[in-house]
């Protein structure tokens, strides 16, 4: 039995996601988090053969609980599930620790062969993945400017571009509206630009949103 334990801030999609799992008779969905400090509790004590973790958590990115968790929990593996599109976000996930990447809104099949794929200690690509990986291997590419955010600046990039206001920013990602604009002003400042219509724009034309 593969034990696999769900980290998504948002209820409805990991109810969905855990009866989607629940429906292949060699997994078992034995813990449930929405937020990081769930996720210590539930690791505590829940077997976890594999991790499904959503990249946009409240006070802590994705990513930066892929980095906690690779220091506790060394073993487990990590598949992340996300609604980010994958030319964007997939490539950075995986060099960042995680065996795979899957799109929530990506065949529910998939995700339980996901699932089996990265317990067997493979990484999980789509063909998708896969080209963009061969591609990356097979030629220099030019970094783009977002590329070189952090993960919290590359979140509040998008989201300032999905149109929330940094009060809600704040909220949402458990911060200060202090520490979100001190992001915002290394985001300006590392892509050149002047203010947020020009943040949207960029985050348009490079498929951020």
């Amino acid at each position: 039995m593969i034990h696999v334990v769900l980290c998504d801030d948002h209820a409805v999609l990991r109810r969905g996601i855990r009866d989607t799992l629940t429906e292949a008779p060699d997994i078992s969905v034995t813990g449930e988090a929405g937020s990081y400090a769930e996720l210590r509790e539930v690791l505590r004590s829940a077997p976890c053969d594999v991790l499904l973790l959503d990249l946009n958590l409240p006070g802590r990115s994705g990513l930066e609980v892929l980095a906690s968790v690779k220091e506790t929990h060394a073993a487990l593996k990590v598949l992340i599930v996300s609604m980010y599109p994958e030319d964007q976000y997939a490539l950075r996930c995986l060099r960042a620790g995680a065996q795979g990447y899957a799109n929530k809104a990506g065949d529910p099949v998939e995700l339980i062969a996901a699932v089996r794929t990265v317990v067997q200690g493979r990484k999980y690509l789509t063909a998708e993945v896969a080209q963009m990986l061969a591609d990356s291997l097979a030629q220099p590419t030019t970094e783009m400017p977002h590329e070189a955010l952090s993960e919290r600046e590359l979140q509040t990039l998008v989201k300032i571009a999905s149109g929330r206001r940094l009060s809600d920013i704040a909220e949402e990602l458990m911060l200060s509206p202090k520490t979100v604009s001190v992001y915002r002003a290394r985001v300006l400042e590392k892509l050149k630009l002047t203010n947020n219509a020009e943040l949207t724009v960029y985050a348009i034309r490079n498929q951020l949103v």
